[in-house]
C-alpha cells in the first residue's frame, strides 16, 4: 500500500494482481481498503485491482468543512492520472460507493468501460435527510460508538452476522470495531453530502455495460428500490444476491460469484 497526493488530498491505495485490465473498487460509507480484503483472491486472479481509501476514510485525509460528489470524483480522476491509468477501467462501487462510482462513469464517460453498482441510490429515500443530518450531528459531538447499533441493525442485520446467513460472526466483529476508528468530522461531512444528493439525472448519461446488484437483506435500498433504479441505465442488467447492504463485505464469495461473469465479459 501507498499513499498519493490527488485532487489536493492525500489518498491511500493498493494496486495489485494479474491481468491486462484495471478494476477499480470503491468502499462505502465508513469502509476502506480492507472492506475488499475477502474479495481478493477472486478478483486478482483476473484484473489489477486498485482500491483507495476515499477522502476522509481510513489512512486518507480527513475532511475539514464540505464535502461534494464533485469533489470526490475529481479525487478518483487525479488518482487514475496519478498512476497512469489511462485506459477505461471496470468499475465497482458498494452501497454508498456505488452513488459515487455512478456519478463518476456519468461525468468520465471515456474512462469507464463497464461499471458494477451495488445497492446504489441517486439521494436520501424520502424522510432520510433529516435522518442524515441528524446522525451527523450526533458522532460530532458524542463520537461513533453514539451510533453504532442503530446503524449496524440497519446495515448489518443478524442474519448476516452468522454462518446460517451467509456471514459469521468474527467478521462482523472486525468490521464494527474498524467502523468504531472512523473520523467523526469526516463521516458527518459525507453523511451531509449524501443528504443533498440528487444523481437521478446521471442514469441516462451512464454509457457503459452496467450491471446493478441488489440484496435480498438490504432494508435501505430494497430490491424493489434498487431493481426501479436499473431500470433507468439505458441497457442496464439487474441482479438479486442473497446478501446485504455491504455485500463484498458481508458475503464476499456471493459478491465476487455475481459480478466476475459480467466484468470477464469485457
Amino acid at each position: 500500500m501507498d499513499w498519493i497526493e490527488s485532487n489536493g488530498t492525500s489518498l491511500r491505495y493498493d494496486l495489485g494482481g494479474a491481468g491486462s485490465k484495471t478494476l477499480v473498487l470503491v468502499h462505502e460509507v465508513g469502509g476502506c481498503i480492507e472492506s475488499w480484503d475477502e474479495t481478493l483472491p477472486g478478483l486478482q486472479r483476473e484484473f489489477r485491482v486498485l482500491r483507495y481509501d476515499q477522502r476522509g476514510f481510513g489512512f486518507s485525509e480527513k475532511v475539514l468543512g464540505a464535502l461534494t460528489v464533485e469533489m470526490i470524483c475529481a479525487d478518483l480522476a487525479g488518482l487514475l492520472d496519478g498512476l497512469r491509468i489511462t485506459t477505461p477501467v471496470l468499475l465497482i462501487g458498494s452501497a454508498g460507493g456505488a452513488d459515487i462510482t455512478l456519478a463518476f462513469a456519468a461525468r468520465h464517460p471515456k474512462r469507464v468501460g463497464r461499471l458494477v453498482l451495488c445497492c446504489p441510490a441517486t439521494g436520501p429515500a424520502a424522510g432520510w435527510s433529516g435522518r442524515l443530518e441528524e446522525r451527523a450531528k450526533t458522532v460530532e459531538t458524542q463520537g461513533m460508538r453514539a451510533v453504532v447499533e442503530e446503524s449496524h441493525a440497519r446495515s448489518y442485520p443478524a442474519v448476516l452476522r452468522g454462518a446460517a446467513g451467509g456471514g459469521d460472526a468474527a467478521r462482523y466483529e472486525r468490521y464494527r470495531r474498524r467502523w468504531l476508528a472512523n473520523d467523526p468530522q469526516s463521516f458527518a461531512a459525507l453523511g451531509r453530502m449524501m443528504a443533498k444528493n440528487d444523481l437521478s439525472g446521471d442514469l441516462k448519461r451512464i454509457a457503459c455495460p452496467t450491471l446493478v446488484c441488489g440484496a435480498t437483506h438490504d432494508a435501505l435500498r430494497t430490491p424493489a428500490m434498487v431493481e426501479g433504479l436499473a431500470k433507468q441505465i439505458p441497457g442496464a442488467t439487474y441482479t438479486l444476491v442473497d446478501s446485504g447492504h455491504f455485500m463484498p463485505l458481508q458475503t464476499p464469495d456471493r459478491f465476487v460469484a455475481a459480478v466476475l461473469p459480467f466484468l470477464k465479459a469485457s
